[in-house]
């Protein structure tokens, strides 16, 4: 039934915004952070937390032992676009759907042929020279003779241009998030527990007619959205998309 509602509603609106969180990539054998099997739960074992780890004064402090996390546990060269990133490229692509905010670093929503793509906590994709700005690419730093890669023209410590704890999220960025989701008709927001701030705050900015909430798990937003769906982001985002295109 709500799928049917959801059909309608993508069908009836032609400006939409996609808020998404890591339930969307997990399709794609990413890990989500706090779920049972997720990266918080299964790499709490050392001596440090994930969240410890990944935080601005450790990655000053401690630039060796954050590269060995950050390389094997939040980045995944592998990982291809699943149903959910193709299903909101296709809205993008029949002019219904006006931007993607996504809480993810991975780039899979550009993977499967997004354009507006406003990236809250950045992307491992883009990596730069701490000393001269030089941009680097992931392979660059995956591919390092040393643990911690350096810049080749100075030497200096390159850093991937994700947001870790203790640092804030992009204004710009996050000024283009509030004023698509202020604007939009109908917002979905998928695969988010809606628990991390300030991403999670953004909700509060719509005014639109269609709240859409599709997680595997309830949220706190629950209560007050048009449409709550607990399933899979990609198979309702897939199988209601191309319902409503007239695909199905």
């Amino acid at each position: 039934m709500s799928k049917n509602i959801l059909k309608s509603i993508i069908s009836q609106s032609n400006n939409i915004v996609f808020f998404g969180g890591a339930g969307v990539s997990t399709e794609s054998e990413i890990p989500d952070f706090r779920s049972a099997t997720g990266l918080y739960t299964t790499s709490a074992k050392g001596s440090y937390s994930p969240k410890e780890i990944l935080s601005y004064s450790f990655f000053i402090n401690h630039t060796e032992e954050f590269f060995k996390f950050y390389k094997e546990k939040m980045i995944y060269p592998q990982a291809k676009p699943n149903a959910a990133h193709y299903a909101v490229a296709k809205l993008e692509e029949r002019g219904k759907l006006q931007a993607v905010i996504t809480q993810n670093i991975d780039g899979l929503h550009q993977m499967a042929g997004s354009k507006k793509v406003l990236e809250l906590h950045g992307a491992v994709h883009r990596n730069y020279c701490m000393k001269c700005g030089e941009n680097y690419n992931v392979n660059f730093v995956l591919e390092s003779d040393e643990v911690v890669p350096k810049c080749t023209k100075c030497k200096g410590i390159i850093r991937p241009n994700v947001t870790l704890y203790e640092e804030s999220l992009d204004n710009i960025v996050l000024e283009d998030s509030i004023e698509y989701i202020s604007k939009a008709e109908t917002l979905i927001v998928a695969g988010t527990s809606l628990l991390v701030y300030p991403a999670a705050s953004l909700i509060r900015f719509f005014n639109g007619k269609n709240l859409v909430l599709i997680n595997k798990s309830a949220t706190k937003y629950d209560n007050i959205a048009n449409v709550v769906i607990n399933d899979s982001v990609g198979k309702i985002l897939y199988s209601a998309s191309h319902m409503a295109s007239g695909n199905l």
